[in-house]
């Protein structure tokens, strides 16, 4: 079994706190001292108690599934001959009620650009989307959660 940690910290300001008129902002603290600012939502918060040019917990959500989904794909990639030379995600995710009355994330959809070496052994579409298969079929993070998690890749070889 392994542990992960993370550190979320947040620390009121001079505001009138029980008016719901404070600062979302907070930092995530990560391995070796990395430090994140975070924040809530513009979408769940409105007003000046979020901060803008921060990482809030449903960005965080999805980079987590594209993250994962990317480093068990260029392993695979890796492992099987094919050089990558690049691969970006415009991962989205959409939240939403649901019958229950509850807002959650209700599909993800990773849309990953995949830039294969032409020097080496160049996949097929069908591998490329085995490769993908595998990586989501293999993803801790997708595994972890009850959203629907679909993948439309593009590959390009150069």
């Amino acid at each position: 079994m392994q542990s992960y940690h993370a550190k979320v910290s947040w620390s009121r300001r001079a505001d009138e706190f029980t008016k719901q008129k404070y600062s979302r902002g907070h930092t995530w603290q990560f391995d070796e001292g990395l430090t994140v600012p975070a924040s809530a939502s513009a979408h769940a918060v409105k007003g000046d108690w979020v901060v803008a040019k921060a990482v809030d917990p449903e960005e965080a959500f999805i980079a987590a599934i594209s993250s994962c989904h990317m480093l068990f794909f260029l392993s695979y990639c890796s492992s099987g001959g094919f050089v990558v030379e690049s691969y970006e995600d415009a991962a989205e995710g959409v939240l939403e009620p649901v019958t229950s009355g509850k807002v959650v994330m209700t599909h993800v959809t990773l849309r990953p650009v995949v830039t294969f070496s032409s020097a080496g052994v160049a996949p097929s579409q069908a591998q490329v989307d085995s490769l993908h298969h595998r990586a989501h079929e293999d993803c801790y993070i997708a595994n972890s959660i009850r959203s629907e998690v679909a993948v439309h890749a593009t590959f390009v070889v150069r």
